[in-house]
């Protein structure tokens, strides 16, 4: 049965892609509250799918620690799903995220549109300094900055490497850094249309590292925090 309801949920998943990114292409020439506005309930309705068609639901854990205002998140990365709850969580969430997705059609012209925080890899420290200057002028907005540091998806239960590029933008924006757990990839596969398991998918806000901090210490809270709050999701 997981296999059929996988893929009916992955083709609800592009309608919802189609119907947002082309019929509500209008969204692009009116002010960012629009454009934020589409994909906020694009979010809705994948939501409304996974819990409907694939029988996942989401909990949402540490209210009192959720982010307002301008602000820096850093948070667990398993699946596509990470990407899609911080538009109903948060009011008005900034990724930073790989230039290339930039470059894709609609997708790319919504975060072009809201105004997201592109990252040439290859750029190395100009890259840095680019992202911790577009970083400050959305913090200046009231955003929230939503990041990923171990800049790609891993296995449940795995910790990858944590980049420094978080630590950087802390430092110079001298911000506490709210932090996210969560243990989506059992349910939603990192990769691929298929393997969505039935279940609850948790998102755990906790408790902020403190700014001020020096890049090792911020670091390793960071990284001790978010690993043991997501490894004990995996096992609750």
């Amino acid at each position: 049965m997981h296999p059929i309801r996988s893929l009916l949920f992955s083709l609800w998943l592009y309608l919802t892609i189609f119907v947002c990114a082309v019929g509500l292409s209008p969204a692009l020439l009116m002010p960012h509250g629009f454009a934020m506005g589409v994909i906020k309930f694009w979010a809705r309705m994948v939501l409304f799918g996974l819990r409907w068609i694939a029988g996942i639901k989401v909990e949402i854990r540490g209210l009192e620690y959720r982010p307002t205002g301008g602000t820096l998140v850093a948070a667990k990365h398993q699946s596509m799903l990470d990407v899609v709850v911080p538009f109903i969580l948060m009011d008005d969430p900034c990724f930073v995220l790989k230039k290339e997705l930039m470059s894709l059609p609609f997708f790319g012209w919504f975060a072009w549109k809201t105004k997201m925080i592109p990252v040439d890899r290859e750029a190395h420290a100009k890259a840095l300094k680019a992202m911790v200057e577009h970083t400050s002028a959305r913090l200046k907005d009231g955003r929230q900055i939503m990041i990923f540091p171990e800049g790609t998806r891993t296995q449940p239960g795995a910790a990858g490497t944590y980049k420094p590029g978080v630590a950087a933008i802390y430092r110079d924006v001298d911000s506490a850094c709210h932090l996210m757990a969560t243990n989506s990839g059992q349910h939603w596969p990192a990769k691929g249309v298929m393997g969505f398991k039935p279940g609850t998918v948790v998102f755990e806000f906790l408790p902020p590292v403190e700014a001020g901090l020096k890049r090792g210490e911020m670091m390793k809270l960071m990284q001790d925090r978010i690993e043991t709050a997501s490894i004990a999701l995996l096992q609750s």
